[in-house]
């Protein structure tokens, strides 16, 4: 396994990029850079990484939300240029493709139940962090999007193609891939990347509406269904091949990049 260094967090809540907030056996990871759409970067990623490795066990739920307009803008191309003027092989896009496969199976893999709360936009990166939690419920002016084809980038973030793919079916995978066209949360739902749609100021009620029945429940018995049910998915997956994202998004990005420049 690729070694990653981590950034230091700050002692107590994280204040920056993360806030965090915890009620029990809940624990609430907000996204908290409002004014840049709550973009994915490596600091973020590093971050959320290490609050989900130190959660401790006596964590039951996990909430993911953002703070602001928007949930996530999706990935932060500005440092993937800085990314590129740095090595233009693509070293530094790889390495932070491994820290989002990590975040993304920290969040699927959690022996607590993981809950994204989503509202405002949700795109790119953003709908693999919302498709890596167990249960997703949106607000009902949340819109999706998967514009990576149209930046001229792969669909390879975070395992976030095959998860796509198994909730939601290739024909219609596909057709989102290929267009990049925005979509309802309505939509969303009927889908199944959202299983539950309410107005935005039910958004609370509905994840507690989830959380209390599960923080209730025997905690052996609840992780032992967790990974039956994980298990269960990736079986029905004939090739999961997201452990290649990093790669392809580098070689793509980098040969993108190289062509730019010899033009």
């Amino acid at each position: 396994m690729t070694a990653i260094p981590l950034r230091a967090l700050p002692t107590g809540d994280v204040r920056q990029i993360l806030r965090t907030r915890r009620e029990g056996p809940v624990l609430t990871i907000e996204l908290n850079t409002p004014e840049q759409g709550n973009t994915v970067t490596d600091a973020l990623l590093d971050d959320l990484l290490a609050v989900l490795q130190g959660q401790g066990p006596a964590v039951r739920v996990v909430v993911l939300s953002g703070n602001g307009d928007d949930f996530c803008l999706g990935g932060d191309r500005g440092e993937f240029t800085r990314h590129l003027a740095h090595d233009s092989t693509g070293s530094g896009i790889r390495m932070s493709g491994i820290k989002a496969q990590r975040v993304c199976d920290a969040l699927t893999t959690n022996p607590a139940v993981t809950i994204a709360r989503v509202h405002g936009k949700v795109i790119g990166a953003g709908m693999a962090l919302a498709l890596a939690c167990d249960l997703r419920v949106g607000s009902e002016d949340a819109t999706f999007r998967l514009p990576e084809l149209a930046l001229g980038l792969p669909t390879a973030w975070g395992g976030l193609l095959p998860r796509l793919i198994n909730e939601v079916g290739a024909a219609r995978v596909r057709e989102l891939v290929l267009t990049g066209r925005a979509f309802t949360a309505a939509e969303a739902q009927s889908l199944s990347i959202l299983q539950r749609v309410v107005p935005a100021h039910e958004l609370d009620a509905a994840v507690a509406e989830w959380a209390r029945p599960i923080v209730r429940r025997p905690p052996a018995a609840l992780r032992v269904t967790k990974t039956l049910l994980n298990s269960l998915s990736a079986a029905s997956r004939l090739a999961d091949v997201s452990v290649l994202d990093a790669e392809l998004m580098a070689a793509v990005v980098a040969e993108s990049h190289q062509a730019r420049g010899a033009g």
